[in-house]
């Protein structure tokens, strides 16, 4: 009986050595969690494996459990060890943008989610909308940045969105508990995207283009950015943002003064870009994108040059529009005149892998089980995060470089395409080479006694600080 493992050919022997790639892949980024005064990086590796081996309620006290940690101590490591999450962020696209499968066509992704809390204390929480939920409701909101190829995609980078009622005086106490950092400042959830784009070309994280939904896509000042900065972008905007089909006319009349009048009087026809769908001069085009489980995903696109406006400044864009099952999406790009349809329309159904990146890391590696007060160990839970989700994209990405499809197998499946390994696939190969302890019962004894005194503990502590002056 022939054997399909997965990935056609996969050899048994590296699903078995699956807990020593584990362990030489930490080493690379071991040195990242060293402080001045202490070593703590053997928390970190019991803190990634417990991400990627465990399916549920992977809260901190849980993996220090699972790790035979003391939960404090793990505790201790996530929200208050000074080793910098962001350095371990910037570790991970070092060695991201070595990768020669990102050297030519990943895309960049800008996407926010939101996770609902129980209360405002958590760093960030409050009332906004969850976009999880459709609605206004308690959240605690991250913008993440996706780089994404049709073979993986993975989290580089993110940043906690802050609401402005944490930057008002009566919030103060409020952010110290927190622990956020004096120096931040209220920045909209474009503003961090921003700042993040500017983090990954600096870095040398290679992609060639930014994709952003609607709510990154209609701020002007965003696309402006990306045009001065020489980014190729693919916006998504709102049907009703209004466009001129040609370059309309900026003039200043003179006040009663005699001065030039600061702000111009625009002279031009405006459109609502879902006026434009409906033109019969629009050529449109079916565009294969990408294989899908129901076969290929196919779509219609069509495209026109337009002409638009920011901060007194007229600029030239296309406005790209897709129809598939009656539903018309409209995109802005500033890519170049020469690019083929078909590319502008690959690059901007790529919004897709931001989702899923998004699904994956709540779904595989536990992001909405995350449960803690500061602002750092939001960071550390991300940098985790990111770190996990780079150990299997890496895997899959050495495994399908390694083990090629059987040719045969397409024709056994009578099918044109093979699936690959999922996100899911390698977390599920760990835990069958790393299978999580059993504990005895004595020692499930130990671990309830030791839990119960910490809560003693700290509830002593608390009364004993409610009754000091």
């Amino acid at each position: 009986m022939r054997l399909l493992m997965f990935e056609s050919n996969l050899m048994l022997s590296e699903i078995e050595s699956l807990g020593d790639r584990l362990f030489e892949f930490w080493q690379d980024f071991q040195p990242c969690l060293r402080t001045q005064t202490r070593d703590s990086s053997a928390y970190g590796l019991d803190y990634l494996s417990g991400l990627l081996r465990m399916q549920t309620n992977r809260t901190m006290a849980n993996i220090g459990r699972q790790s035979q940690v003391d939960p404090q101590n793990m505790h201790h490591f996530m929200s208050n060890s000074p080793w910098s999450g962001p350095g371990l962020i910037g570790a991970v696209q070092a060695k991201v943008k070595q990768r020669s499968e990102f050297q030519s066509g990943a895309m960049l992704l800008v996407d926010e989610s939101a996770d609902q809390k129980g209360g405002d204390h958590s760093a960030g929480a409050g009332r906004q909308h969850n976009g999880r939920l459709g609605k206004v409701d308690m959240s605690q909101v991250g913008v993440f940045v996706t780089l994404a190829t049709p073979l993986v995609s993975t989290w580089i980078d993110g940043e906690l969105f802050l609401p402005e009622a944490w930057f008002e005086p009566a919030a103060a106490k409020r952010r110290t508990k927190a622990g956020i950092p004096v120096e931040r400042t209220f920045q909209t959830k474009p503003e961090l995207a921003w700042l993040m784009i500017q983090r990954a070309q600096i870095n040398g994280v290679p992609f060639a283009a930014v994709a952003m939904d609607t709510l990154y896509g209609r701020s002007r000042r965003l696309r402006f950015q990306l045009e001065a900065a020489g980014i190729e972008y693919y916006a998504d905007v709102l049907a009703d943002t209004q466009v001129y089909l040609c370059r309309p006319q900026l003039l200043y009349p003179q006040t009663k003064r005699g001065k030039r009048a600061k702000h111009p009087i625009v002279r031009g026809r405006s459109y609502e870009v879902r006026s434009l769908a409906l033109s019969q001069h629009l050529q449109w085009q079916r565009i294969t994108l990408r294989p899908s489980e129901q076969g290929y995903l196919t779509a219609d696109f069509a495209r026109l040059p337009v002409w638009t406006l920011y901060n007194q400044t007229v600029r030239q864009e296309w406005l790209l529009i897709r129809l598939d099952d009656n539903r018309i999406t409209y995109t802005l790009s500033n890519a170049a005149g020469a690019t083929p349809l078909e590319t502008m329309a690959w690059r901007k159904s790529h919004r897709y892998f931001a989702e899923c990146s998004n699904r994956d890391s709540k779904s595989d590696l536990g992001w909405d089980e995350f449960q803690a007060i500061k602002y750092r160990a939001w960071q550390h839970q991300l940098a985790f995060t990111i770190l996990a989700s780079w150990f299997i994209a890496e895997t899959r990405l050495d495994w399908a470089a390694r083990f090629q499809h059987d040719p045969a197998l397409l024709a056994a499946y009578e099918v044109e395409v093979l699936p690959r390994l999922s996100m899911a696939n390698v977390p599920e190969l760990l835990r069958a080479a790393m299978p999580l302890p059993q504990l005895s019962p004595t020692e499930a004894a130990l671990l309830v006694v030791n839990h119960l005194d910490n809560r003693i503990r700290s509830r002593k502590s608390r009364l004993r600080n409610k009754s000091s002056p």
